[in-house]
């Protein structure tokens, strides 16, 4: 059994989805993070950054409980525990490897930089709308190109999909058109119909 601690953002249904995907069973456990319960001792214990989402694996390396915190790595390790979603071999699984980073240096934290000058900041401040506007575009021009090539960001269905997908998922708060990006668009709606993606995007339900 896994325990996941995770909310309703892009990177902690990263994680539902990939628990959904690979069939492992857990247990989730909301942190409203609306009502900073990230910041509270006993999750600060297993999350030292403060963020979601967290997994415990009752069942890690050795046979014991192993907590392992930032999505990307969580990614990975799932992946590794049930060899799924991350080729063996080493160009498929470098470029696999490569598209997760692209998401966790790149897309992740522009797209959220965007998010937080269009949605949340109590002052629109035109310079940062643009800033980011300009680079979220530049971004999905780089999985435009991709996805003119490739079914998926590497050719299958990996967890660099998984990772990406819940970003492109709120285009809408970008002022993103996938319209504008039909490769894109065709990727996502391919992603959007997996029912463990449906099931991982629902949740923590409530959010």
């Amino acid at each position: 059994m896994i325990d996941l601690y995770s909310w309703a953002t892009p990177n902690g249904r990263k994680i539902s989805i990939m628990l959904e995907e690979v069939g492992l069973p857990y247990m989730l456990y909301p942190i409203d993070i609306t009502k900073g319960a990230q910041f509270k001792p006993e999750f600060v214990a297993i999350s030292p950054y403060s963020k979601i989402p967290v997994i415990i694996d009752h069942e890690g390396p050795e046979g014991r409980p192993y907590t392992v915190f930032e999505s990307g790595a969580i990614l990975f390790y799932l992946a590794e525990k049930t060899g799924k979603l991350l080729p063996p071999e080493a160009r498929a699984r470098y470029n696999v490897l490569q598209w997760l980073m692209l998401q966790m240096g790149g897309i992740g934290p522009m797209f959220g930089q965007l998010h937080h000058f269009r949605r949340y900041a109590p002052d629109k401040i035109p310079y940062a709308i643009e800033r980011y506007t300009r680079e979220a575009k530049r971004l999905y021009l780089v999985l435009e190109h991709r996805l003119q090539e490739h079914d998926f960001l590497t050719g299958n269905y990996s967890i660099a999909d998984i990772a990406t997908f819940p970003w492109v998922a709120r285009h809408e708060w970008q002022g993103m058109e996938l319209n504008e990006f039909p490769n894109v668009k065709r990727w996502f709606n391919i992603v959007a119909g997996r029912p463990a993606v449906q099931r991982g995007m629902a949740l923590p339900s409530g959010a």
